[in-house]
């Protein structure tokens, strides 16, 4: 399986949240977590957690009750990892658990519940029952590379086969990339046993890499004497925390499984340089590098084979065709050795050794799936070169026994085998080309990088080149310019502008300085930078986008079902129409149905039935059928990743293209979700900084997008001009002053949808909209009310505040639209897609901005779970629904979609529930999704037609329907070039997907409904 998708930050939010965590947007340089599977979190906090237990530590899950985003688990992280004692703690905002690894001598699990109970939310501690596993009864998920699938009969075979053996929980098996993703019990069945089961199908299988974090494959240059392994084993036993280790000294590979909680990576690497003198170097393998490297062999051998079956058919064609047109060498091929012909024994030699040397693989593949129940086409491609051979034989030893000569057909079994292995090394590198996507992407990353080594004293004294997969966790890296970032990170000195287009779509170069963000895989363009890594490895953005495009390529789209469906039966069809072909062509030439003269070159109605039906064996191709659906969705999804546009698999790309309905949340999707402050009132004889510091200290504590906008309104109202210039310093400075004229807030609380209530100095105060007022009893004065209907109509959102029971002012604040939300609701319009917006702001002013952008359909004042109701009453008629949306309050209605689309910038659990992920934030790629998805639907039906029509139209002809009206035969050998280059068309047919542009601005109101 592909690098665990862990904390992909995609955007910048308040700066007091997880230092750590990585933006891929410049903002003020704060940063957001975005977990785009948070059940990955899990599975790797259950794993370390089983490793803390071996040393003698104690792992619990507890169940946290009222987060609400990434900053309250945040909070609750930085709550229990605070405790003395506790060694590691992961929290999953969507399982609404911690995961927590402690000491049991040094804290209690109740200290751990008071400590989570004391930052504001409610814990449970779980029974050891349902949060205790062994590691034993851990699921592993496994990847292998399967070589040898032809077909989609193939890939039933294997996954049916994966399935039955026990311990293996869930197999899915790709045909265009040759993987296979297999869930299994590594207590019940292992990786070794895994793969002897796909080789007994008759399928070369090899293990690529699996969910497991504390093993890694390392090779070793120099290994090449006994005494060099003696080291190296002997530095591995002394190594602490190497708990296991195999050598391959075949493949100068070792495989070690080590405790991550006592030593990283690098540490491994440099002991064993270090250990053995410099007389050992060793490489971390780079799992896609070696899948690159796997294609390369693949492709190599197969025109290996291809070649020497060409060498070895190009005398038998030349002595069947043009030899005896040159009289001399005619004569000496004429020359009787034995009973026999000199030509004919040449020609047996040499295609027995095609037959059965060279084409082995097709026999070895045909028993093993017959073996297995199943067929595939090398059972057809075993069939019809085996009736050619073995026919050829049994006449040229009747010749030899009676003196009748009967024609023989060397040739076409040797041609056949020739032309199906030169389709097949163009549909390698055919296949290959559909995964340029990730190879690129993986490029992007640098091979080494530029450590910066520190003194006891903490200053940097020397640079180390090292493996940029070696790369730690608080490593400082220098990065030069005209260099790439080799990991996630922030600044910690220098400035420089970033291309970021590579991985983010981003084209225009974004300023970088201290406190900054970059992306590992981006390019430096101008200064030099220092950054300190925060996600290396399969943590970084740029591996979980190349993982999130990996597994999407993996899932099946629902159309495949019917591929899936027809080469189950498409084989034994074809048996039955070769051998109704031969019946019906014998049956008619005894009886005398037709002339004789037909039959004259063949010598008997037997050898011209056997041709035709040979040949309807060998055209038939199942093949095209099983491509037609994987290698498109292979294109479009790696192709998506390079606008911007990730997708999570085949079946949302297939339910986008028939969008009827695409609902818009406001505040972040439509606008900019940069909200401000514009006008303040107050209706009472309180003054309006007064006002400002009680509104200010009641929304201090909301993680609303408009607090934040009321906070910094009032601090820049009383601190306008005082702060210091430079931006660090200012920011610095204004965390310092914000705790010092805030007023102190009891009893907070967030009311969903309507606002906060707290205590300050003893009296409530309310901020909020009508309906937390109204709940409260507060009556809104006419003067009041006609100012807030005066901001509403202006598309703007008034803030009623409250205190001591009386009403006191009102806040105007706008969130200006993003720039391109008017010409992208229009172009939906243009593609016969109907633009909805909800959102849970009041109607004049949802009614106002979808004026605006030019929406009809408004749903204002809608609760986050009326948003899903939403979704469900317009897919009540049958429509497909899609949802862009951004926040925790969206989730529901995106996994309520039948397409949910989640703005990259959003939060972590809006990213989880969607289908598609759009990682610039720009509401382009709504339309690029559509249109993206229609292209490559469009091309797979044009895929099926092709491969439907091939089939329809080829093997009516091979069977002969032609040849009493026109004399048109196809022999057996120009099938099987037929048949070599229908999957290569369908396979190319995909590729064309590749030069896919999206919809320009200035093109998509051009855009019209087909």
């Amino acid at each position: 399986m592909a690098p665990s998708i862990r904390d992909v930050q995609l955007t910048p939010v308040a700066g007091y949240r997880r230092p750590e965590a990585i933006s891929a947007r410049e903002d003020s340089g704060d940063l957001e977590d975005v977990r785009l599977l948070d059940a990955y979190d899990e599975e790797l906090g259950e794993e370390r957690g089983k490793d803390g237990e071996e040393k003698g530590m104690r792992r619990i899950q507890v169940r946290v009750t009222g987060m609400t985003c990434s900053a309250c688990s945040s909070s609750v992280e930085s709550a229990v990892a605070a405790l003395g004692g506790v060694a590691r703690v992961s929290v999953s905002l969507l399982q609404n658990k911690a995961h927590v690894v402690f000491d049991p001598n040094l804290v209690k699990d109740e200290e751990i519940k008071d400590a989570i109970e004391d930052a504001g939310f409610e814990a449970e501690i779980l029974p050891d029952s349902s949060n205790s596993q062994s590691r034993s009864q851990k699921a592993l998920s496994g990847q292998f590379r399967i070589s040898g699938m032809t077909c989609a009969a193939c890939v039933n075979s294997v996954e049916g086969i994966l399935r039955k053996l026990p311990g293996v929980k869930r197999a899915v098996v790709a045909l265009a990339t040759s993987l296979g993703e297999v869930e299994y019990d590594p207590s019940v069945i292992s990786k070794d046993e895994i793969v002897n089961a796909i080789e007994d199908a008759g399928f070369d299988a090899v293990f690529m890499q699996s969910s497991e974090q504390d093993k890694v494959l390392l090779s070793v240059d120099r290994l090449s004497t006994e005494i060099d392994l003696h080291v190296l084993q002997g530095i591995l036993k002394n190594m602490k925390g190497v708990r296991q280790f195999q050598v391959n000294t075949g493949l100068a590979e070792v495989e070690i499984i080590f405790d991550p909680e006592f030593l990283g990576l690098r540490t491994i690497v440099d002991a064993i340089e270090k250990g053995s003198n410099g007389s050992l170097k060793v490489h971390v393998q780079n799992p896609y590098i070696r899948a690159a490297s796997n294609d390369t062999q693949e492709a190599s051998k197969m025109l290996h084979l291809f070649l020497s079956s060409l060498f070895l058919s190009i005398p038998v064609f030349l002595i069947r065709m043009v030899c005896p047109r040159i009289p001399m060498v005619n004569s000496f091929l004429l020359m009787h050795c034995g009973p026999f012909l000199l030509r004919d024994l040449v020609k047996w030699v040499l295609v027995s050794i095609v037959q059965f040397v060279i084409g082995k693989r097709f026999y070895v593949a045909a028993y093993r799936a017959l073996r297995h129940g199943s067929t595939n086409m090398d059972v057809l491609v075993v069939l019809g070169t085996s009736a050619s051979y073995f026919y050829s034989i049994c006449a040229l030893l009747y010749g030899a026994y009676t003196g009748f000569w009967l024609p023989i057909y060397f040739e076409t079994s040797a041609m056949i085998i020739t032309f199906v292995l030169f389709g097949k090394y163009l549909e390698v590198l055919a296949k290959g080309k559909t995964s340029d996507a990730i190879k690129k992407l993986v490029e992007l990353a640098p091979a080494t990088a530029l450590l910066l080594v520190k003194d006891t004293e903490g200053r940097h004294i020397v640079e180390r080149e090292i493996d940029a997969m070696l790369v730690q966790p608080g490593d400082v890296l220098k990065v030069i310019p005209g260099s790439k970032v080799p990991s996630d990170g922030t600044v910690v000195w220098g400035t420089s502008y970033v291309d970021e287009s590579m991985v983010t779509g981003e084209s225009a170069p974004i300023l970088k300085e201290a406190s900054s963000s970059v992306i590992g895989g981006t390019m430096n363009l101008h200064g030099a930078l220092h950054i300190q890594a925060t996600k290396v490895g399969s943590d970084t953005v740029l591996s979980q986008i190349i993982s999130l495009v990996e597994t999407a390529q993996m899932s099946k789209a629902p159309i495949q079902k019917f591929a899936d469906y027809v080469a189950s039966i498409f084989v034994p069809i074809v048996i039955t129409m070769s051998l109704l072909t031969f019946l019906g062509w014998f049956i008619c030439g005894s009886l005398g149905a037709y002339p004789n003269s037909w039959i004259a070159e063949s010598s008997n109605c037997f050898v011209f039935s056997l041709m035709f039906s040979i040949s309807v064996v060998v055209i038939a191709c199942p093949c095209a059928l099983g491509l037609a659906t994987p290698t498109a969705v292979m294109v479009a999804t790696g192709v998506g990743a390079t606008h911007g546009v990730l997708i999570k698999g085949g079946d949302a790309l297939e339910r986008a293209q028939n969008i009827n309905y695409v609902i818009f949340d406001k505040t972040g999707t439509l606008t900019q979700g940069k909200a401000a402050v514009t006008t303040a009132k107050v209706f009472t004889g309180m003054e309006l900084g007064d006002f400002l510091t009680i509104v200010a200290s009641a929304e201090a504590s909301s993680e609303h997008p408009l607090a934040r906008a009321i906070l910094d309104y009032a601090f820049h109202y009383h601190f306008f001009g005082k702060l210091p210039t430079t931006k660090d310093a200012g920011r610095r400075h204004e965390e310092d002053l914000k705790s010092e004229w805030l007023l102190d807030v009891a009893d907070f609380s967030a009311k969903l949808g309507k606002g906060v209530q707290c205590s300050i100095d003893g009296k409530e105060v309310l901020v909020g909209n009508r309906k937390l007022l109204a709940e409260y009893g507060i009556i809104i004065p006419s003067e009041a009310e006609s100012f807030l209907v005066d901001l509403e109509m202006n598309a703007k959102t008034g803030i009623l505040v409250a205190y001591d029971g009386n009403f006191v002012g009102v806040l105007g604040i706008t969130d200006p639209l993003k720039r391109e939300a008017v010409i992208v609701i229009e172009g939906l319009k243009k593609m016969g897609v109907h633009p909805v917006m909800v959102t849970g702001d009041n109607k004049r002013t949802a009614q106002a901005v979808a004026k605006e952008v030019g929406i009809d359909d408004v749903r204002a004042e809608v609760m986050p779970a009326g948003k899903a109701e939403v979704v469900n009453l317009l897919q009540k008629d049958g429509s497909i629904v899609a949802m862009v949306g951004d926040g925790i309050n969206d989730s529901p209605a995106l996994a309520a979609a039948d397409v949910g689309m989640a703005i990259g910038a959003g939060t972590d659990i809006a990213i989880e529930a969607a289908d598609y992920v759009l990682v610039r934030n720009n509401l382009e790629d709504v339309i690029t999704a559509i249109d993206l998805s229609r292209k490559t639907f469009t091309r797979i039906r044009w895929n099926y037609f092709f491969a439907m029509a091939y089939n329809i139209i080829a093997i009516p002809i091979a069977a002969g329907v032609l040849f009493p009206l026109t004399g048109l035969r196809m022999p057996p050998w120009l099938a099987g070039a037929c048949m070599a280059f229908s999957s290569v068309s369908v396979v190319c047919s995909s590729l064309l997907l590749r030069r896919y542009r999206k919809p320009r601005l200035t093109t998509i109101l051009q855009i019209t409904v087909e």
